[in-house]
């Protein structure tokens, strides 16, 4: 698919999405993004397209609640998947689970009170389209309607790999091939690492800072625009997983990332944003 690395949607054809939400860093994130989607989202029954949602996490536990979800994927292997979740949402439903790309997707112009772009903007590399895919956004929703988009920080890597060793025992930091696609990142948001050859993270990627998402939403015809620090610095922490078992520690991690959530001068520190904005 244009514009997007090829080792990314190997990633998702093999199922690597599957329960990411539900361990480490994944936790905070999924925890903070349902707080920040309660208190923005219109009421039920509302309509909600969520476009690249990955095998449904968030459109599962939205119809819970009452909502229309309408789940819409690249990746064949994540729709197929996003049945699985209806053994734990028991008596719920999707409105419907399609392949389709986010810049094309088959639903009618002001279809829809609320649109989920979760993925697509730091998987489409290129600005031109990332852009169609904002606009379609745009086209889909009605008058004054809710986009909640997320993006990936051009310091989350390099934050990320300051603690963290090569399976060989060595710092990335070490790497020089590393070091350079870091440098890349933190001067253009480019994340060139084509079919993961520099290190196994993320395929090449766009990634954004709070003030570059905002400026691409206005493009698209967004406004109002809040971009929210999804994990604060809690991402960070040592065994999130074992913190997550203990409410009280749960508890600490999620204050401070609320506490970060809108800082400007340290939003940056999240590895991952989320941006809510309503369509001129």
């Amino acid at each position: 698919m244009k514009t997007i690395d090829n080792a990314v949607l190997a990633f998702y054809e093999e199922g690597g999405e599957y329960h990411r939400l539900r361990t480490g860093i994944g936790l905070i994130e999924f925890e903070r993004t349902k707080e920040i989607l309660l208190e923005n989202l219109p009421t039920p029954p509302a309509v909600i397209y969520d476009i690249g949602g990955a095998y449904g996490e968030y459109a599962w536990w939205l119809a819970s609640l009452g909502y229309e979800m309408h789940l819409f994927d690249l990746s064949e292997t994540n729709i197929k998947m996003s049945k699985t979740l209806a053994e734990e949402y028991p008596g719920c439903s999707l409105a419907a689970s399609e392949v389709c790309d986010a810049r094309n997707v088959p639903r009618a112009d002001n279809s829809a009170d609320a649109v989920l772009l979760m993925g697509p903007l730091y998987h489409i590399t290129d600005r031109t389209e990332r852009s169609k895919a904002v606009k379609e956004c745009h086209r889909l929703l009605k008058s004054g309607g809710l986009l909640c988009s997320a993006a990936l920080t051009p310091y989350a890597v390099l934050l990320d790999k300051l603690t963290v060793y090569s399976p060989e025992g060595r710092s990335y930091l070490e790497s020089p091939d590393f070091m350079s696609m870091v440098e890349r990142e933190l001067k253009d948001g480019c994340h060139i690492n084509p079919n993961k050859e520099v290190y196994a993270g993320l395929g090449s990627s766009h990634l954004h800072t709070a003030k570059a998402l905002k400026a691409e939403l206005r493009a698209g015809g967004f406004s109002d625009t809040v971009v929210h620090g999804v994990m604060g610095g809690a991402w960070l922490a040592n065994d999130i997983d074992e913190l997550w078992k203990n409410e009280k520690s749960r508890n600490v991690l999620m204050h401070t990332v609320r506490l970060l959530d809108t800082h400007e001068e340290i939003i940056g520190l999240s590895g991952h944003l989320l941006a809510v904005s309503k369509k001129r």
